[in-house]
């Protein structure tokens, strides 16, 4: 398509825009109507540790959504000389779960509890059992019933209880609604239904009713929507939040706002039974798409779904990459102090191709990325932690390996539980985000670890921002009765091919060593988070 053609589809409005808040960055991607990504912007972010919680102001969501918006648009003039006055379709995501409540008056009651947080395991557990489905820490109920359990004053005002999408998209149509994929991380949900289980409500609203509390959990949690319904509308203030030069007409459609897990799904096409994928940045997790359900619950297993209400396996561990990327920083500071220019891409790409050349043994190397706690190896609290023997091989290789190893290490220890356990079945697994941008390396890793064929579509760079966008196109384009599956696989994936790489044994076998070594070196990050405190 021309540079003219394109001009002509953004000045007649029928450009989609979606939006997602990832854990370090805001990005934007704007696509034609075959959904193609045709113009971006991003806006970089950080959490915040503010009284021991994983937090993010809410002043700087709109801050940086605005900034990131604006450079979209900047993009849309850099490139095809058009501005951006009405949008076909928009849609929103952020990173899933947390805990955000409202009271009557829309007046936050907390801060925003982000995923990231290890602090209600007193909940999850009491939940776990009593719902007999695996409540994670970072879900929502597990923030309201640890709150509860903690006696915070501000329960008893709550008026509505929302995830960082969902407030988002709330703001911006005064719609409170979710996705059912984004609400399977708030709430379980009956796949039947597409709803929150209503067993499982009663028995909550059961356990606390003795607090009198004046409202009941389904009055306060967001509806429920699933993919291809219209979740309102961009209103005249939402516009004005949006887009501050002001151009930005009203009235455009929004589809359910969606969490990571679900845009990750659509944006490498794995929304469809036996498939799965692998979202690898700051956090990582792989999903899998059930034909049945699991035999037994499993705490190291999350229960959500697709962005239709299929049941889905994840395996979620809140550290991936920021260890990682906290060392190549630091090669790069000593680049930099020897006089030597090289930038992002040049060090990771050769930094991770250096890991290629490690030892099977990675030199009896040891790492752990825990920058947060980690819940499917039982730690609260993380410390970022390097360990090797007086007799280790310490070379540049070795090392580079093993903090790849080490970033993927806790995911395997819970696919394990699913491929080997529960001996589900998986066809095809595609990978996206940071860690497979250096071509061939993490998603060598990624199949060694799994044990599994791994993909990488071209698109995968684009990330969950362009996944929301083409749940917002699905929304505008779908005919009568036609499934996410179908359009996803005939109208936006057909004839796009990705390369597979299948696991090395040489791979495997070297993963598994180090496993072996690293869960009998749990203890050793135990000692690091009982001695060095915060």
């Amino acid at each position: 398509m021309s540079t003219t053609d394109i001009r002509t589809i953004i000045e007649a409005g029928r450009a989609r825009l979606g939006v997602e808040f990832g854990s370090t960055r805001i990005k934007a991607v704007l696509t034609d109507p075959a959904g193609n990504p045709i113009a971006q912007g991003a806006h970089d972010w950080e959490n915040q540790l503010v009284n021991n919680i994983w937090t993010y102001d809410l002043k700087d969501v709109w801050t940086g959504l605005q900034d990131c918006y604006a450079k979209l648009l900047a993009d849309v003039k850099s490139q095809y000389g058009a501005s951006v006055k009405k949008l076909e379709a928009i849609g929103f995501s952020a990173m899933m779960h947390g805990y955000i409540p409202f009271d009557e008056n829309g007046n936050q009651l907390a801060p925003f509890r982000t995923w990231r947080n290890t602090i209600t395991g007193q909940a999850a557990e009491a939940l776990t059992e009593r719902l007999s489905f695996n409540i994670p820490q970072r879900w929502s109920i597990a923030h309201l019933y640890q709150a509860i359990l903690n006696g915070e004053e501000h329960v008893s005002r709550i008026a509505f209880l929302t995830t960082l999408a969902g407030y988002v998209h709330w703001q911006l149509t005064g719609v409170k609604a979710v996705g059912v994929g984004e609400a399977s991380g708030m709430f379980p949900i009956d796949s039947n239904a597409n709803d929150y289980d209503a067993a499982m409500i009663d028995s909550f609203d059961a356990l606390v009713a003795e607090k009198g509390f004046p409202w009941k959990l389904r009055s306060i949690l967001p509806k429920v929507l699933v993919a291809g319904e219209s979740a309102g509308a961009l209103t005249a203030e939402g516009a004005k939040l949006l887009d501050v030069s002001g151009q930005l007409e009203p009235g455009a459609p929004l589809c359910p706002p969606e969490g990571d897990a679900g845009t990750g799904m659509v944006a490498t096409n794995s929304v469809a039974q036996r498939t799965g994928n692998v979202s690898a940045g700051t956090s990582v997790f792989a999903m899998i798409v059930l034909e049945e359900a699991l035999k037994k619950v499993h705490p190291e297993i999350d229960m959500v779904t697709t962005p239709t209400g299929k049941p889905v396996a994840m395996v979620h561990c809140n550290n991936c990459t920021s260890d990682l990327n906290a060392w190549v920083k630091l090669f790069g500071e000593f680049a930099e102090a020897m006089g030597f220019e090289a930038d992002a891409n040049q060090l990771f790409g050769t930094l991770y191709r250096k890991a290629l050349e490690a030892d099977a043994d990675l030199g009896g190397l040891l790492a752990y990325n825990y920058f947060s706690g980690e819940s499917i190896t039982g730690f609260e609290e993380g410390r970022p932690l390097f360990a090797r023997t007086p007799d280790s091989r310490f070379t540049l290789a070795n090392f580079m390996r093993t903090h790849l190893y080490a970033a993927l290490a806790t995911l395997k220890i819970g696919m394990d539980i699913l491929l080997e356990e529960e001996n589900v079945k998986v066809d095809q697994i595609l990978g996206h985000g940071g860690l497979f941008k250096t071509k061939g390396v993490g998603q060598r890793i990624m199949a060694a670890a799994m044990n599994t064929p791994v993909s990488v579509m071209e698109t995968a760079g684009e990330g969950g921002a362009w996944g929301i966008a083409l749940l917002a196109g699905y929304m505008v384009d779908r005919a009568e009765g036609e499934t996410l599956e179908s359009y996803l696989s005939e109208k936006i994936f057909a004839g796009k091919l990705g390369e597979t790489i299948a696991p090395d044994k040489a791979d495997v076998d070297s993963f598994n060593a180090y496993i072996d070594r690293y869960t009998a070196g749990l203890p050793i990050e135990r000692a690091a988070v009982e001695s060095i405190r915060l």
